[in-house]
């Protein structure tokens, strides 16, 4: 196997990378990973989409998203890659937990949709090179999903916000639940502003993709994706202060104008956020507390408690865990639980010894959305967005030629979102 060893940086004087250097179709592959891991469950869709069908187009991405990634590296040249080494070593980890079959066949099927995704990422770490072309096709494909959210609010707001979910905007034409909109939306819109601080975008552009996905966050009443996005935000422009004029100017007017919007709207603002809960259903995380109490005091054997029970649907006596750390620890154990912090820790490390760039900003937001949003949804031990989200960061951290924070931060020519 051959390892893939140029790199390409991000240059102040022309775009990022030649307009060929990333295959179209590479954007495409990353496109399908991305559909796989809209799940297969949600509310009421304005037609009727069995599960079976909707397994079969998520499985049905994956399989084309490998197949196209295979066939445009066919001599399986790729890029060392701390994260999706550790990610490997965790599938190895869940391959063993998973083959006593404690949670069923099912088990076994998700390590194999587990082991397609990764290999699927490492075909495409031939095209990491530190460039935007990976984080425009992440920003058009979420794009088109919430626009299909908003479609299906305008033909069926009934089905987008059903009772069932206490009013919060679904998915009516795919079956998609508030939280999983409120992430895309989040990190969409974190990126897309991001792109424009760095001039890789217009303000225009920027608003017609930001100001209606915010809309759609607000709709969804998303408290994890909320505060991802700020705490995402903040963290990426606090790394840049130092460095860019730009940056401490955005920074400075985001925290006036944010106190002022804080102190005025605070009545608002706590309402939406309580989303009129009791205190006491605040306080447990609307019932996720109960179920992580259960969860940590059922007895386990010594093997259960180093390698856990096998992957499963993320859920504890029939209830969401919905929390990344539990659910590691439930389906891989402490091994588990050290291969995701390792990974976390490695992105880390590596965006901190990064010199200052709107890759790095762009890589720091998704890390610190993806930590903050790990104490109440699961998904860091499973192919999931969250994973997507953290090889993209990958992707942007590849080292690049050496230049300035100005430099960074000049327009590329003919470059958008």
């Amino acid at each position: 196997m051959a390892v893939h060893t140029g790199i390409a940086g991000i240059r102040g004087d022309a775009a990022a990378e030649p307009a060929s250097a990333t295959p179209k179709w590479a954007g495409l592959a990353w496109a399908l990973l991305i559909i796989n891991t809209l799940g297969s469950t949600g509310a009421k869709t304005v037609i009727p989409l069995p599960r079976s069908v909707s397994q079969l187009v998520t499985m049905g991405a994956l399989m084309t998203a490998f197949v196209i990634a295979l066939v445009l590296n066919k001599h399986l040249r790729i890029r060392p890659s701390a994260y999706l080494l550790l990610l490997t070593l965790l599938l190895v980890s869940s391959i063993l937990s998973s083959a006593d079959l404690q949670e069923g066949a099912g088990a076994l099927f998700r390590c194999f949709r587990l082991t397609v995704f990764i290999s699927t990422l490492w075909l495409l770490t031939r095209w990491w090179d530190g460039g935007f072309s990976f984080v425009r096709s992440h920003i058009r494909t979420y794009t088109v999903v919430l626009a299909s959210v908003a479609i299906g609010l305008v033909i069926s707001p009934g089905n987008a916000m059903p009772e069932e979910y206490g009013g919060r905007l679904s998915g009516a034409i795919w079956p998609l639940t508030p939280p999983q909109i409120g992430q895309y939306a989040a990190v969409i819109a974190g990126l897309t502003l991001l792109l424009w601080f760095g001039r890789r975008t217009t303000w225009r552009n920027a608003m017609v993709i930001v100001v209606p996905v915010l809309g759609l966050l607000v709709l969804t009443h998303t408290r994890t994706a909320t505060l991802g996005l700020v705490a995402g935000l903040a963290v990426a422009f606090l790394s840049m202060l130092l460095t860019s004029a730009r940056a401490r100017k955005v920074f400075a007017w985001t925290v006036g104008i944010g106190g002022v919007a804080g102190v005025v709207l605070a009545g608002a603002l706590q309402a939406w956020f309580l989303r009129g809960q009791s205190a006491d259903n605040f306080s447990s995380l609307t019932g996720r507390a109960k179920v992580w109490d259960a969860l940590l005091e059922a007895p386990r054997t010594t093997a259960e408690y180093i390698f856990g029970v096998g992957l499963t649907d993320k859920s504890y006596d029939g209830l969401p865990i919905d929390n990344s750390w539990l659910a590691i620890y439930h389906e891989q154990g402490f091994v588990g639980i050290g291969l995701v912090a390792g990974f976390l820790l490695t992105l880390v490390v590596v965006a901190v010894l990064r010199p200052p760039s709107l890759a790095r900003a762009c890589a720091i937001f998704l890390i610190t959305y993806c930590i903050s949003a790990s104490y109440t949804e699961a998904g860091l031990g499973d192919a999931s967005p969250y994973l997507l989200h953290l090889a993209l960061a990958a992707s942007l951290l590849v080292r690049g030629v050496p230049q300035s924070d100005e430099q960074a931060f000049i327009p590329a020519k003919g470059t958008g979102t």
